[in-house]
């Protein structure tokens, strides 16, 4: 009976090292990923930093949300199924609203980056993490605002993405619920 008392504060102590050593790994991981302040978001999957004094343009990694506006994109995803022209914009203006939700003017975000660091028009490609440890991108997918778009070589997190958008859309999440 004794001996149990001894090692409960023993499991305790280790159970509570435990959890300091996982939050400081999370918050080593963010401090070396490069920084970057939040200064617009473009649509959902493309937002606007300011990243060491210049403001770049950042494609969010194996992402596709619906376009907001009229566009040669628009007429694709109609193609594809999204619906009408229209249907797709209004689609696409739910998806940028809950990206402006997760991610404000001002915020400080992190960026890391796959193996193509941009794209053919000059654009930033990144999976974004939010300040609470959170990818920006999965967010997007998990609650239904994303279909998952890998384009090669950058297919770090293909296989979570997949799964994420699976999920969202059995369970009726974000764009899906109707």
């Amino acid at each position: 009976m004794i001996r149990k008392y001894r090692i409960f504060p023993l499991l305790l102590f280790i159970f509570f090292i435990s959890v300091a050593c996982h939050k400081e790994s999370k918050n080593e991981i963010k401090s070396n990923l490069p920084q970057a302040t939040v200064v617009r978001v473009i649509d959902g999957d493309t937002i606007v930093v300011n990243l060491n004094g210049m403001e770049e343009k950042v494609r969010l990694i194996g992402v596709d949300t619906p376009e907001s506006r009229v566009n040669k994109r628009a007429e694709i995803q109609q193609k594809e199924g999204l619906g009408s022209v229209e249907e797709v914009v209004q689609l696409g203006k739910k998806a940028k609203e809950f990206t402006s939700s997760l991610v404000k003017p001002g915020d400080i975000i992190y960026l890391e980056f796959d193996v193509q660091q941009r794209d053919k028009y000059g654009r930033l490609l990144a999976y974004v993490y939010l300040k609470d440890g959170r990818m920006l991108n999965k967010e997007i997918i998990c609650n239904g605002y994303a279909m998952p778009l890998t384009i090669p070589p950058n297919i770090k997190y293909e296989e979570e993405f997949r799964k994420c958008y699976k999920e969202a859309r059995e369970n009726k999440r974000g764009l899906w619920k109707e």
